[in-house]
């Protein structure tokens, strides 16, 4: 459990005891619930501001009956209302909205495959995978690239509803990228033929082909999905994960 909302739990169990005058059970299910949070959640400060970002826990709890998930977000809440009344403390709570999940989810690609790919690929599509799977974007985001978008570390993706947001690059992609406009000369858009951006259709296309060589059925999408799935195997958080695909809300990641 992090440390640092051990003291703040058992102060807040007690509270509800001593001075709410909850029964031992109802306290002990709390505690549960409370132990939970700590265990699973992250809990950091940014800009000033306490955060506690309980969408891991909410992973961890997906398979527990509705009226359960219900109850322990209901006690999590609580405990927030506590630290702000009585310990003078805001704390800004994530991932306790309701998520409406897809019964099927894009199966993610193993990265062994996506490396096998990448070693008989041409300049190209090294390139077109490198930025589907390399920095998570949509192949429409993809598709509208312009070379003023590419700076030498970062690039700035212009999202749906021409939201924008900055995303660093590696130095695989940079030396890519430099090599790739050496060697093709685009113009305007990063990807491009006699001036007219590839469309998504065409980069799709693209893609699927150069996996189906390999026997392996992929889609620009199962490429962004396994960018953020790899991210949060290896320990990345949701909430940074959510904002490098550029969503507006952490249900949908």
């Amino acid at each position: 459990m992090k440390k640092a909302l051990v003291g703040d739990i058992e102060d807040f169990l007690d509270f509800l005891g001593s001075v709410r005058g909850y029964s031992e059970q109802t306290i002990i299910t709390y505690g549960i619930a409370l132990k939970q949070m700590g265990i699973y959640s992250e809990y950091y400060i940014e800009d000033g501001v306490y955060i506690l970002d309980i969408m891991p826990m909410r992973l961890q709890i997906k398979d527990n009956h509705k009226k359960t998930i219900t109850k322990k977000l209901s006690a999590i809440r609580s405990f927030v209302k506590y630290m702000a009344e009585h310990r003078e403390r805001s704390i800004r709570l994530l991932g306790d909205s309701s998520i409406r999940a897809p019964q099927t989810l894009p199966k993610p690609i193993e990265q062994s495959y996506i490396d096998e790919i990448l070693a008989d690929a041409t300049l190209l599509e090294r390139l077109l995978i490198g930025m589907l799977y390399g920095l998570g974007l949509r192949v429409s985001e993809l598709a509208t690239l312009k070379l003023s978008q590419i700076k030498i570390s970062w690039i700035e993706i212009i999202g749906k509803g021409d939201k924008s947001r900055q995303l660093p690059l590696m130095p695989y992609l940079q030396h890519l990228i430099s090599e790739y406009i050496g060697v093709h000369t685009p113009k305007i858009y990063l990807f491009e033929h006699r001036g007219a951006p590839l469309n998504s259709a065409q980069l799709r296309y693209r893609t699927k082909k150069l996996f189906a060589k390999k026997g392996i059925h992929a889609t620009p999408h199962q490429l962004r999905h396994s960018f953020a799935t790899h991210l949060l195997n290896n320990g990345a958080r949701i909430s940074d994960v959510s904002k490098l695909l550029g969503h507006s809300s952490m249900a949908t990641t």
